[in-house]
């Protein structure tokens, strides 16, 4: 069943305060509320939902409206709940008509609601985002013909992999599983197994290499004792096999990996997903999560340096190879031919579709270089601001939703959310503009 969204009747209740009686009409938010095109994207997400009956979905509306407010104001999805109960502009945001006292939804909506839509139908909140900030006068559609495209690493909520870590966890893991399958094991190596790890770890500390590397055998064998008692006792019945067949090859995977396996390899047991990608930081050599593309507008529109353009980027690409998918995404999503493409100097050798491979330059570049694309190279840095606004204040820094679905999502809701926040000081400074310029004019009248 497809999604009922919200009907404003303009009725009163005698028991419930209407949100436009006790709100601030020309608030931020509210102004934001108006301007936004819901039929869009209800339009855009009710693909998600068939016509067959059913118990009715919740209102596009709400979802969208929760997801903007998360990644604008920075909020996880307990703080979003509690937040949204007690302030009425984000109810007046989210098409509410009448203040209400508790969630009309559980929060594990969220999650799910997220996972259905998935990356591709998401991206309707970025070309909405922009979509707005050409209604209000925060950008023109020719800011879009020009692009600075660059790449950065999401990082997984993940703790710091190392070797001991993993295989400990691994057989906490297992012990944990058998436990709760009724499986009665010779012997958890609990405690024996703390204190192996606890040994490597100030061993490794001190450098003193041979006898971390003792340990960690130590730490292997308890692993691999645990793993061949888990074969034996659940070898002939075909569920438990079935319940423990990943967990016990992601045991064994985190055993036996080394350097330079043609394998992935597994940094975290609970998200396999991860890769460890390396940027060339001397306080950050290595980082633990997915690759992220990122595009801004080349020249700074009124209302800012908007992000056009986010995606996920698994497999650890070479930079200058995203260009393929990228540069028709963007257009897809602006609406606009891009005329002009900026990167560094990691997309040399790009495989830029068709005449777009003349349209793009590379930091170090020097056919086809003219002066003004010399001046205009200048900006190229322009993108890392960007990706510190995505990182630090809109929960791009570290990614704490599940799976590889989760990286894909997290990126381009970080992209929608950081533009609607830009919006939101535009409209901002535009009524405090409007007060000062009738204040003054009041003044002059009446001088």
């Amino acid at each position: 069943m497809k999604p009922r969204e919200p009907i404003k009747t303009g009725q009163s209740d005698l028991f419930r305060s209407r949100l436009d009686q006790i709100i601030d009409l020309g608030h931020e938010k509210v102004v934001l509320a108006n301007r936004i095109d819901w039929q869009f994207l209800s339009d855009t997400f009710g693909e998600a939902y068939t016509d067959r009956p059913g118990h009715p979905p919740l209102p596009t509306r709400l979802m969208a409206g929760l997801q903007i407010l998360k990644y604008a104001d920075d909020l996880s999805d307990e703080e979003l709940c509690a937040r949204w109960v007690e302030n009425p502009y984000y109810q007046y945001f989210c098409g509410e008509e009448f203040f209400r006292h508790e969630l009309p939804f559980e929060r594990s909506s969220m999650t799910r609601w997220r996972q259905r839509q998935g990356d591709e139908r998401l991206q309707a909140l970025v070309q909405e985002s922009l979509a707005v900030a050409v209604k209000v006068g925060a950008a023109k559609p020719r800011d879009f013909t020009q692009a600075i495209v660059d790449t950065t690493v999401q990082e997984k909520n993940i703790a710091f992999p190392t070797d001991a870590k993993l295989i400990h966890r691994a057989r906490e893991r297992l012990v944990k599983q058998a436990k709760e399958a009724g499986i009665p094991l010779r012997q958890s190596y609990k405690r024996v197994g703390k204190h192996a790890l606890i040994k490597h770890q100030r061993y490794a500390h001190a450098k003193q290499y041979k006898r971390a590397k003792r340990q960690l055998r130590k730490l292997k064998t308890y692993l691999g004792r645990t793993i061949r008692d888990i074969e034996r006792k659940t070898k002939g019945d075909q569920a438990l096999e079935d319940a423990f067949r990943r967990p016990l090859w992601l045991a064994r995977r985190g055993m036996t990996q080394k350097k330079r396996d043609p394998l992935p390899k597994i940094y975290a047991l609970h998200a396999p997903e991860v890769e460890c990608i390396g940027k060339g930081k001397s306080h950050k050599p290595y980082e633990f999560g997915v690759k992220v593309s990122i595009a801004t507008t080349l020249k700074r529109c009124k209302g800012g340096q908007f992000a056009i353009h986010a995606k996920a980027l698994p497999g650890r690409p070479y930079d200058g190879h995203t260009m393929e998918t990228v540069i028709p995404e963007i257009e897809a999503l602006t609406g606009a031919t891009l005329k002009r493409i900026l990167a560094d100097a990691g997309y040399r050798g790009h495989n830029a579709p068709g005449i777009y491979k003349l349209r793009v330059f590379t930091t170090g570049q020097k056919r086809r270089v003219t002066p003004a694309i010399k001046r205009l190279m200048k900006r190229r840095s322009a993108i890392e601001p960007v990706i510190g606004h995505l990182k630090n204040g809109h929960r791009m820094d570290r990614n704490y939703l599940a799976h590889r679905h989760g990286d894909a999502i997290n990126p381009i809701l970080a992209a929608a959310g950081y533009n609607f926040r830009l919006i939101l000081k535009w409209i901002r400074l535009l009524w405090l503009y409007v007060w000062v310029t009738l204040g003054s004019t009041r003044s002059a009248k009446t001088a």
